[in-house]
C-alpha cells in the first residue's frame, strides 16, 4: 500500500511551516529554515526558542558566517543545531528564493 504511506506523509508535513531565520551567536551570523507546528503550541519562532526542555535549535538549509571581518569564510550546510544558550538574538529573515 505505497499509496497509504504517501498519504501518510503529505498529511504530516501539512501540520508543519517553515520559517526562515537569522540568529546570532557572539561569533557567528546563521541563517535558515526552523520548522514550526501549523497553528498552535510551538507555531512561532519564539515559542521554539523559549522552550525551556529544549537546548538545541535545528534549522536546515543553512549559511554560517563570521560576524568579524577576515575570520573565515561563509559556509553553507544542509542542516545545523546551535545551543539555544549560545543564541544572542534572532530574527525573521526574508526567503532568499521569494521574487
Amino acid at each position: 500500500m505505497i499509496g497509504d504511506e504517501g498519504a501518510q506523509s503529505h498529511e504530516r508535513s501539512m501540520d508543519h511551516k517553515r520559517e526562515r531565520v537569522r540568529i546570532e551567536t557572539e561569533r557567528h551570523r546563521i541563517e535558515g529554515w526552523i520548522t514550526l507546528a501549523l497553528d498552535g503550541y510551538r507555531s512561532r519562532v519564539s515559542d521554539v526558542l523559549n522552550a525551556s526542555e529544549r537546548d538545541f535549535i535545528t534549522l536546515t538549509d543553512v549559511t554560517v558566517a563570521p560576524l568579524q571581518p577576515y575570520s573565515g569564510a561563509t559556509e553553507t550546510h544542509p542542516y545545523l543545531t546551535v545551543a539555544r544558550r549560545h543564541i544572542v538574538f534572532a530574527v525573521s529573515a526574508e526567503d532568499p528564493t521569494a521574487a
